[in-house]
């Protein structure tokens, strides 16, 4: 075989669609496994065994369930690099272009499949835990709409000043793309809603310790690890508001004003992408919260922050952005590789823009 370019593209136009029914609904067979695993044992230990044949390479089943959209996402960097050794070749670097482009086009639809699935049924399920109260209830469920991060933070209050860290009052925060809910823990599943405000109506700021005293010269720093302020300039009651958070890590600190900034450098030029440097996964990362970002082996990421053992960057071969363990990269020192990967990046931006 002198090509695989029109294999490719007449696969990816005729054969390859089930890819996106598998990956759209690849959230849903994860928690059924999980069920099983947790809910029976007969299944539990079946599955165990089987995992120990030879055939299954000392690999889990869930490795397994995650490899066709694992596969699917790699298809476009692979016709990128047919459509740069067929530059010399017109006809073949023409082939090799369609390919890429009709590859693209499969692996957007699965990407965005897998999302909206997730995405409506994560809204659907925290429509049914907030309780709004005497509050207005804010209208949650939106196709647009998706959950960015969520946890909790200690809630500074001047009457804690004389208390422990561990007993300082607490709040749970639920970020979206579009809005921020605070809200109190009621239970486990549950939480009261105390207020919101849309992302345009917010604003925070990193605090020094130092910085936060009581009236009379009083300090608290020592009781306040790693503090930020959230001000909603116009909150579910129509006035400003400011609430004072903290974190128990510099990192998580670091998380949450990245997130509620929504600061991304998606679309910076060659020059500024340059600027950041880059690191290639050496172990694969599975994220497990929403502002974290799944990596595989040899993906190469642009770097924007770095914070206390976690790195926040853009993944080369879609863009897409999060969170992910400093032990799971190494740096790429070569200038040459660093340009060379800048300049791949703005090209996948053109060639894949479907």
């Amino acid at each position: 075989i002198s090509d695989i370019s029109d294999i490719l593209e007449d696969h990816a136009l005729n054969y390859f669609h089930p890819y996106i029914a598998y990956c759209s609904n690849e959230v849903y067979q994860q928690r059924t496994l999980q069920k099983l695993m947790n809910s029976n044992p007969a299944f539990r230990e079946v599955l165990r065994e089987i995992e120990k044949r030879p055939a299954c390479g000392g690999l889990p089943m869930i490795s397994f369930l995650i490899l066709p959209m694992q596969r699917v996402t790699r298809l476009p960097l692979l016709m990128d690099t047919l459509c740069l050794k067929t530059q010399g070749h017109p006809e073949r670097c023409k082939v090799a272009t369609r390919a890429l482009k009709a590859i693209s086009k499969l692996v957007k639809q699965c990407n965005e499949g897998a999302h909206k699935m997730e995405r409506t049924e994560q809204m659907y399920n925290l429509q049914t835990q907030l309780d709004f109260g005497k509050i207005k209830a804010f209208p949650l469920i939106s196709a647009s709409r998706w959950l960015r991060k969520r946890g909790e933070l200690s809630l500074v209050e001047e009457h804690s000043l004389f208390r422990k860290i561990s007993s300082r009052p607490t709040c749970y925060l639920f970020l979206f793309n579009d809005a921020l809910i605070v809200t109190k823990k009621k239970s486990e599943e549950n939480y009261m809603v105390m207020d919101y405000a849309t992302m345009d109506q917010i604003q925070v700021k990193k605090v020094e310790p130092d910085e936060i005293s009581l009236p009379g010269g009083i300090n608290r720093s020592s009781s306040i690890p790693y503090p930020f302020q959230v001000t909603m300039l116009r909150n579910s009651e129509g006035k400003q508001e400011q609430i004072l958070l903290s974190s128990d890590s510099s990192s998580d600190r670091a998380r949450w004003i990245t997130a509620l900034e929504h600061k991304e450098n998606q679309g910076q030029g060659l020059a500024s992408k340059g600027d950041l440097h880059q690191v290639e996964i050496t172990k694969a990362y599975f994220a497990k919260q929403a502002d974290e970002i799944t990596l595989q082996q040899a993906d190469v990421v642009l770097i924007q922050k770095q914070e206390d053992g976690w790195l926040y960057g853009e993944r080369l071969r879609d863009g897409e952005i999060g969170w992910f363990p400093e032990d799971n990269a190494q740096r790429i020192t070569s200038r040459v590789a660093v340009e060379g990967n800048v300049r791949r990046l703005e090209r996948l931006r053109v060639e894949t823009d479907v």
